[in-house]
This record gives C-alpha cells, sequence and structure tokens, in this order.
C-alpha cells in the first residue's frame, strides 16, 4: 500500500523540480528561440523577463490564494494551467504567442510555489517531519536547476520546442498525482486577496522593463520610450499609495518594520542583479561570441550547476556555525571574485583556463548567497507570517532578474563585441560587491530605518 504522505512529498518534489528547472533551461535554448521566431535581443531578453515578471509580480497573490481557496484545488488549477502555458510555447510560431505563453507560465508558477508549500504544511507536522520534507523540496529544486542546465542543451540539439514540451508530462504527471493523494486542503480564509495591488506593482515593473527595451531599440529620447517610463512612474506612486491607505495591501505593515526581511530583501535583489544573471550572459558569450552548440553549452554549465548545488550544502552546514551574515559575505566575496575574473578573462580561448575558475567561484558563491540570503531574510519573522516573507523574498529575486536582464540587454546592444560583454559582466560584478557590503553591515533596525 502506498504511504500517502510520501507520495505527496513525490508528487510536490516533481512541482518544485518543474518550476526550478523552468528557469534554467530556457538560457541555454535562447539563442535558437532568438533566430527560430527572429527576435531581436532587446525582444528575446522578454523571454526571460515575461515569466519573471509575472511570477514575482502574483507570488503574494497565489499565498493568500492558497489561504482563501485551499492549498489542493490552486495546486491542480495551476499545474494543468502551467501545463497548457507550455503546451502553446512549444507549437508557437511567432514571438508574440511565445511571449504570452511565457507570461502564463509565470502566473501559473505564481500559484503553484505557494500552493505546494502549503500542501506540505498540512500534510507534515511542524517539527521534524516537515523539517525534512522541506529539506527533500529544497533539495529537488536545486537539482532541477543543475538539470536544466543539461537539459537545455540536449533538447536544443533537436528543438528548442522541447525545452517547452518537455513540462507537458511532468504536469500531467502532478495533476494525477493529486488527484490520487493529496488530502483535505485544511481551513480556508477569508481574508481579501491584493489583486489590486499586485496588478499595480507588476505594472509598474512590465512598463519599467519595456521602457528600457525600447530604450535600446530605439533610444532614450523616443517617445514610446520616454511614455513607458512615465507610465511606470505612475503605476509605482499607486502602488505606494495603495500601500498606505488601502485595507488590502501586498505587504503587511508587520512585515515592513521587519529590519532582517528588509535585509534580505536587498539581498535577493543583489544576488539576481550578479551571480543569478550569470545565467544570461554566459550562454550567450558562449553561443553567440565563442560558437559553442547547444550541446556544448549546456555542458559548459554543468560545473557551474553543480558548484551551486555544493555551494547549498556547505553554506547549510556553515550557517550553523558560522552566522548567517558571515557566510553570506562569504558567498558574495567568492561571486565577486569569479564574476571579475570571468569579465577580464572573457576573450580567451580556452574554456578550462579562462572561463573555469571563476565559474567555479561565482557558481560555489551562488549557492552560498542563495541559502544563506533566505535564513537572514525570514530570521525575525513570526511563524504566522514566514510563507509571505519566503514569497516577498522571491518576489525581489524575480523582479530584480527581470530588471537585470534588461539593463543587461541595453549595456549588450544589438550586435554585442566582447568590450560589451566585458561591460555586462562588471555590471553583474558591482552588483555582487554591493552584497559584500551589505553582508558587512550591522544588522540594526536604526541602519535600515
Amino acid at each position: 500500500m502506498i504511504d500517502r504522505p510520501l507520495a505527496t512529498l513525490a508528487v510536490l518534489s516533481v512541482a518544485q523540480f518543474l518550476i526550478a528547472l523552468d528557469y534554467s533551461i530556457i538560457f541555454i535554448a535562447l539563442p535558437s528561440v532568438a533566430s527560430d521566431l527572429s527576435l531581436e535581443p532587446a525582444l528575446a531578453q522578454w523571454v526571460v523577463s515575461a515569466y519573471a515578471v509575472l511570477f514575482a509580480g502574483f507570488l503574494v497573490v497565489g499565498g493568500r490564494l492558497t489561504d482563501r481557496l485551499g492549498a489542493k484545488p490552486l495546486f491542480v488549477a495551476a499545474v494543468v494551467g502551467f501545463g497548457l502555458a507550455s503546451a502553446v510555447g512549444g507549437i508557437a510560431e511567432t514571438g508574440g504567442v511565445l511571449l504570452a505563453a511565457r507570461g502564463a507560465q509565470g502566473l501559473a508558477a505564481a500559484l503553484l510555489q505557494p500552493a505546494v508549500l502549503g500542501l506540505i504544511g498540512t500534510t507534515f507536522p511542524a517539527g521534524t517531519a516537515r523539517g525534512r520534507a522541506l529539506a527533500v523540496w529544497g533539495s529537488v529544486g536545486a537539482s532541477g536547476l543543475a538539470a536544466g542546465a543539461i537539459l537545455g542543451g540536449l533538447l536544443t540539439v533537436v528543438s528548442w520546442r522541447l525545452t517547452f514540451m518537455i513540462n507537458v508530462p511532468l504536469t500531467l504527471l502532478c495533476a494525477v498525482g493529486a488527484a490520487l493523494w493529496f488530502g483535505a486542503s485544511g481551513q480556508r480564509s477569508a481574508e481579501r486577496v491584493p489583486v489590486g495591488a499586485a496588478a499595480l506593482g507588476t505594472g509598474a515593473v512590465l512598463t519599467l522593463v519595456l521602457g528600457l527595451t525600447l530604450a535600446a531599440e530605439q533610444g532614450w529620447s523616443a517617445t514610446p520610450t520616454v511614455a513607458s517610463l512615465a507610465l511606470a512612474v505612475v503605476l509605482f506612486v499607486g502602488f505606494v499609495r495603495n500601500e498606505r491607505i488601502s485595507r488590502t495591501v501586498l505587504i503587511e505593515h508587520v512585515l515592513r518594520r521587519t529590519a532582517s526581511l528588509r535585509v534580505g530583501a536587498v539581498a535577493t535583489a543583489l544576488y539576481m542583479a550578479s551571480v543569478g544573471s550569470e545565467f544570461y550572459l554566459l550562454t550567450l558569450l558562449l553561443q553567440a561570441m565563442k560558437g559553442y552548440t547547444p550541446l556544448q553549452a549546456g555542458l559548459a554549465f554543468l560545473p557551474l550547476a553543480l558548484m551551486v548545488t555544493a555551494g547549498n550544502v556547505v553554506a547549510g552546514r556553515s550557517v550553523k556555525r558560522f552566522g548567517d551574515r558571515a557566510v553570506l559575505a562569504a558567498g558574495f566575496v567568492l561571486a565577486t571574485v569569479g564574476l571579475l575574473w570571468i569579465a577580464l578573462a572573457l576573450r580567451g580561448d580556452s574554456y578550462a583556463v579562462d572561463l573555469l575558475p571563476g565559474i567555479l567561484l561565482s557558481g560555489f558563491g551562488h549557492g552560498a548567497i542563495y541559502t544563506s540570503m533566505f535564513v537572514i531574510g525570514t530570521h525575525d519573522v513570526a511563524d504566522a507570517h514566514q510563507g509571505t516573507a519566503g514569497a516577498l523574498l522571491t518576489t525581489s529575486q524575480y523582479l530584480s532578474g527581470a530588471l537585470t536582464v534588461a539593463v543587461l540587454t541595453l549595456a549588450l546592444g544589438a550586435s554585442p563585441d566582447y568590450g560589451d560583454f566585458r561591460i555586462a559582466f562588471l555590471i553583474t560584478t558591482a552588483a555582487a560587491l554591493g552584497g559584500v557590503v551589505l553582508s558587512a553591515r550591522p544588522l540594526t533596525k536604526r541602519a535600515l530605518a
């Protein structure tokens, strides 16, 4: 007889693997997607940004919907939606359809991840059982990131469309597993869902990224660029006003006053602006400048993915011994050195001599930062708000990722050379250095007020 909690954890782990896989698998395929659908570089970056912005913008909404509707029905709806969006992306014949599918994937993921966490909370009692379940969930997420780097190269050799289609059987497996093994969702909340606040915030970021895209294509003084940036400001002001006066806010007042959460949110933003954007730059450097095939690029990413996993494991143990801020600082130092190495050595012809040392250092730093920034961010948050705090940290992470990709695309231009790539890598290096400064500051409310 099948053990229901273990079967539930297996299904939830597959869902988390799916979310992690979909984030990393697209980077290797991106040049092939852009070539096949005739996407200019400024537009191609939306294959990454459309997912990231919608995922981040509605993650907190997903958490509130989980509380209100129940984790099980939301999980089923989200995973089916993710599968449908993936299928549409896999058969897309135009860039517009593909970008719409990527946005739908991001929205589905924003509903799916909180449902996964909610089901872990209702299936496993607090304490050792839940801790073990969360450890399995986190490990599977890391393995999905590593698998995406390899599968992206392998599948793109046949067709980039398979990087979307691989999600379909996984989503079907999750939906069937949910019907067979998931239990009741638990008590539901009557709390209002901040859809309006999320729409304002997401709209502000979308129009800002659009403005940066248009600046890359048409210049800063072009009317569409100015209009997009102006609309971003208007939407952001509307979001801030809503958070001040509305009863249905996105960020609860008690969380705004939590110093550790504010530091964690800045750390996640700097993480994505540094090593979090390394996948994007490396895949363009290897394929566009050095002529690597998708398979060769995927194999070149393997050391990076493995070091990310190793950094996660070591950081988890080191936090207990040295403290979370020390581990965060060490991670950002390694990231700074690694990214600077790549920036200075990227012209070299030898992968092993010129790129690999920087990849190994930045990859290990990546894993250390990822683990410690969530520990710091949730350190002083009450148990009742842990889910929302985690969602806010992930929101900061992915919004920063979308904005950083837009900035890096602007820095690279339409026809980048090695000098442009050096500037782009130096931008990520500066963000990592900012993380070193942040982690060295004392964590006091006065310092962060």
